[in-house]
């Protein structure tokens, strides 16, 4: 397989092939770069490696450039990064890798080509193309790389025990690239995924979730997580999550496996929207239904008050798994709060007060709660799925219609807090709050429009009932 006239379309293989030359040593791209172009795939990131000095080809190659061109010298690592217009370059010198039981950071010490490549994660990845004049464009192989990609198989060039007791995060990128690629794992690879899945201990939980991302924004990352969770991966980080599998049963009643509805769940969420923090609320719908189990003789089993106490659950998930707490982590337990409440108005008569208050709690986040809960519509019963779907349709434009009249969305008082206080000469106080609130309940009731002179009518005839004089 020869890459030439690819390498010979763009500078930057030039560039690179003539200061190697320039500098007597041998030059290779690598790693990712080499396997995308092989399987077809877009790639922007360009690793070079070289049998010599990273830093000096680097330093070469800008020269060999008439404008400036940014570089960056990562001595401790022996490493260096160039700044295109096409994108970042990175080159290291060739290197073989030793590591201590208690840490994934190895030491390292010059290599040759082949010590490089088996130093590498995956088959697939251990790939070069020759920048050299004597195979220009040759891909290099030593591995099994080709083989592997044309079976779809993720596989250690080494012995797997190896190559993840060394470096833990090596079982999760294997599940991400399986994810991503839709490749299977090599048995003897997943086995071993399986006896050091204790190993990720030493893994820091930021390069964990990395992966876990990465997993989630997959085509269809069920398939990620069936894999995590049966190389016991996901119990070491993730227990909320793995207490959902399984099933129940007393007096012949029986719950549904709450782990692969959620599976389902986010993969219908998927197949909709590429939103990462959509895809945790379809994860985080039903965390707490574990917690909230009971078995009543006459209805079987019920969750009552999951979507509440997963929400109260989610901040904390998210601290322990270095996730964000800002507005994204909010985002989450808002659809995690509100997913039932679009359910309940499909089985009930939907009234104006009802669609008000969803509109007023969900705000500009209503369309994602709708799709997380037409996604949460998994059964195998074709009728009630497309009678559910029907009722969902069917709320969906009462919403609409109701948000075109009264717009509610993101809902704020059209009398302020400071106006009650300034109109009626109150000073800050639960009285001031009270009055708010019984202005915010005539809106949702209808009982007045969303409109600041009803508002502000209402808001006299209020004071006038609880025995206070507007000021004159």
């Amino acid at each position: 397989m020869n890459f030439s006239d690819h390498l010979r379309s763009q500078e930057i293989f030039m560039k690179v092939a003539k200061a190697a030359e320039n500098i007597g040593v041998k030059a290779y791209v690598v790693g990712g770069y080499v396997r995308d172009l092989v399987m077809e795939r877009g790639s922007k990131d360009i690793d070079f490696m070289c049998v010599g000095s990273g830093i000096e080809l680097a330093e070469e190659v800008k020269r060999l450039y008439p404008k400036h061109v940014p570089l960056s010298v990562f001595r401790n690592f022996g490493t260096a990064m160039l700044k295109l217009e096409e994108g970042e370059v990175e080159f290291v010198g060739a290197r073989k890798e030793s590591y201590r039981s208690d840490s994934r950071k190895p030491l390292v010490e010059t290599g040759t080509f082949l010590e490089d490549m088996e130093r590498r994660d995956f088959t697939i990845n251990a790939l070069a193309i020759s920048l050299n004049s004597e195979d220009f464009g040759e891909v290099i192989d030593p591995f099994g790389g080709l083989i592997d990609i044309s079976k779809k198989m993720i596989k250690t060039p080494m012995d797997p025990e190896i190559t993840f007791s060394d470096d833990p995060l090596r079982m999760m990128r294997a599940i991400r690239f399986a994810a991503q690629l839709k490749f299977d794992i090599d048995a003897d690879t997943f086995y071993a995924i399986t006896k050091n899945a204790h190993r990720l201990k030493i893994i820091s939980m930021e390069r964990i979730i990395v992966e876990l991302n990465n997993i989630i924004l997959s085509e269809q990352p069920s398939y990620g997580f069936k894999l995590l969770f049966a190389s016991k991966l996901l119990h070491e980080f993730f227990p909320e999550l793995v207490a959902l599998q399984g099933v129940e049963s007393v007096d012949d009643k029986s719950h549904k496996d709450n782990f692969y509805h959620t599976l389902k769940v986010l993969d219908n969420v998927s197949a909709k929207s590429d939103n990462l923090w959509l895809r945790w609320a379809a994860i985080m719908h039903d965390i707490a239904k574990p917690p909230t189990k009971r078995f009543n003789k006459k209805v079987g089993w019920t969750f009552h008050g999951h979507e509440d106490k997963g929400a109260r659950m989610t901040p904390g998930i998210f601290k322990r798994l270095k996730l964000p707490l800002d507005e994204r982590m909010k985002y989450v337990q808002k659809l995690v709060r509100l997913h039932l409440r679009p359910i309940a108005l499909v089985k009930d008569e939907v009234t104006d007060s009802a669609l008000r208050r969803l509109l007023m709690d969900a705000g500009d986040d209503i369309e994602d709660l709708m799709q997380l809960c037409r996604a949460d519509v998994t059964s195998k019963n074709n009728r009630k799925v497309k009678r559910y779907l029907d009722n969902f349709d069917k709320v969906e434009r009462k919403l609409a219609e109701v948000e075109e009249r009264d717009q509610l969305r993101n809902f704020q008082p059209p009398v302020s807090g400071e106006e009650i206080m300034e109109v009626l000469g109150l000073s800050p106080s639960k009285m001031v709050g009270d009055i708010k609130e019984e202005l915010k309940e005539a809106i949702l009731e209808g009982k007045i429009e969303n409109d600041h002179a009803q508002a502000k009518e209402l808001m006299f005839i209020i004071a006038e009932q609880k025995g206070i004089t507007p000021k004159k």
